[in-house]
């Protein structure tokens, strides 16, 4: 149980994963959510596009894909993460890797607490619950 890091056919180290870890709990507790068990696995954009062609019938990349096990107010799921991609999107909106990578960790997250970005509505709110969630790690 917990929030634990892994990589598939990659070699990346997250910083801080101490520091993630409790903010990412912290954000749950934000949301009345405790944690289960949150798996992140960073991969490469192949491999996420594999997912996503398999399991959610997708052909394009993306930069996240969430699998849901929640249950109650319990967090619990995997968080697959091409590294690729967010590197691609921090070059895009010109930001640094790691406060986009944030921004793709606590946006898995949010999928967790039983968010959804399918709407243009709903992805406004998500992105604001982001830039709420990632203003809490800055002041780490």
């Amino acid at each position: 149980m917990g929030i634990q890091y892994f990589n598939q056919d990659i070699s990346f180290v997250l910083p801080q994963k101490r520091v993630i870890s409790r903010w990412i709990k912290q954000v749950s507790a934000e949301e009345e959510r405790k944690i289960g068990n949150v798996c992140f696995i960073f991969c490469d954009d192949n491999y996420l596009l594999n997912i996503n062609k398999e399991y959610l019938k997708h052909d394009f990349y993306t930069d996240v894909i969430t699998f849901d096990d929640s249950e109650n107010n319990i967090i619990s799921g995997d968080i697959f993460i091409s590294i690729d991609t967010v590197k691609e999107n921090a070059t895009l909106y010109s930001k640094d890797f790691l406060d986009e990578m944030h921004r793709v960790l606590v946006h898995g997250v949010l999928h967790l607490c039983g968010y959804h970005d399918k709407s243009d509505v709903e992805e406004r709110h998500m992105r604001f619950l982001e830039d709420k969630y990632l203003a809490f790690l800055e002041n780490k």
